[in-house]
């Protein structure tokens, strides 16, 4: 009788240690699946770094043999063998912001619609789905598209206006999608507090869900940004010529772009010796542009931040 007791009590004490090794077991399994989960997140974020700084400092030092205040600030000259890239630098800004003040304003207001006034219905899902594929389109099929409807149907021509046009649909898609995730942050809370003080919903929106937002509606413009400065089919059938002798007078006037001058330089240059060089300049200042565009609209998302948080 005393035996069986003893080994009862004894299988009861061994339940609770089974348990816990048990326990210790598991935890210890699963801080080895999330420590090898950091280190391949981390790998794969040294490997991008590495290949970013491998191609910043590649694009650099063979941009920086060319480039001098007569390469930037001067007009190019003997076929683009010589002389500066003026045309193509303001060309490129005026295509990147004239697609921007087109599609930011469009964008957000469509953003605001889908997430504060839509009824979440089988047509709105259709809807969004459409936006986000868009949002893949290869570049090529927008610039085909900017030719037929805005270069010959409304006859605008090759010019900045059809260029900006064009890039402003391009990145519609990218402004809408990041407005709306940019709203669906802002806590119910703060609505539902406006509605409490007896502002309407259009009041509610403007001054606080917006304001709120603005960030993260920011980082969409900085994708935008440089989506729209860098890219070259767009571009190519709507807007950029590959040599001018002069600078853009209109908003229906041609103009150089940086990503067209690149690639033209590159592939139908007669003096390859000479103009290679140049490309690899003009790559430089193309980075140093978009770089230089998403810095200012980074500083403006900065101080929107701080203003909310105070």
């Amino acid at each position: 009788m005393a035996n069986s007791s003893f080994e009862i009590a004894s299988s009861l004490n061994c339940v609770p240690e089974n348990n816990t090794m048990k326990n210790v077991s598991l935890k210890t399994k699963r801080r080895n699946i999330q420590n090898i989960g950091i280190s391949v997140l981390f790998v794969s974020l040294l490997v991008s770094a590495v290949f970013l700084f491998i191609v910043i400092i590649f694009i650099s030092l063979q941009g920086l043999k060319v480039i001098n205040l007569e390469f930037l600030f001067s007009m190019p000259k003997r076929s683009m063998t010589a002389g500066g890239i003026l045309p193509a630098i303001l060309g490129t800004l005026y295509l990147a912001l004239g697609s921007v003040i087109f599609a930011l304003p469009i964008g957000v207001l469509s953003g605001i619609y889908l997430n504060e006034y839509a009824k979440d219905n089988f047509l709105l899902r259709i809807l969004k789905t459409g936006i986000n594929n868009l949002a893949g389109v290869p570049s090529i099929v927008f610039g085909l598209f900017g030719l037929a409807i805005f270069v010959k149907f409304f006859g605008f021509g090759i010019s900045i206006l059809s260029g900006s046009l064009t890039l402003g649909i391009m990145i519609l898609p990218v402004i809408i999608s990041t407005t709306v995730e940019a709203l669906k942050t802002v806590p119910d809370s703060f609505r539902e507090a406006a509605y409490g003080v007896g502002a309407t919903k259009w009041q509610t929106i403007k001054g606080i869900v917006l304001p709120s937002a603005l960030p993260g509606i920011l980082t969409g413009v900085i994708l935008a940004i440089g989506r729209a400065a860098g890219e070259t089919a767009p571009i190519l059938f709507t807007a950029a010529v590959f040599f001018s002798k002069k600078l853009p007078n209109s908003i229906l006037s041609p103009v150089q772009a940086l990503p067209y001058h690149i690639y033209a330089l590159m592939t139908e240059g007669t003096y390859p010796d000479k103009q290679i060089p140049i490309a690899y300049g003009s790559a430089l200042v193309l980075l140093m542009l978009v770089l230089g565009m998403n810095l200012v609209a980074i500083i403006i998302r900065i101080r929107q931040r701080k203003k909310r948080l105070w």
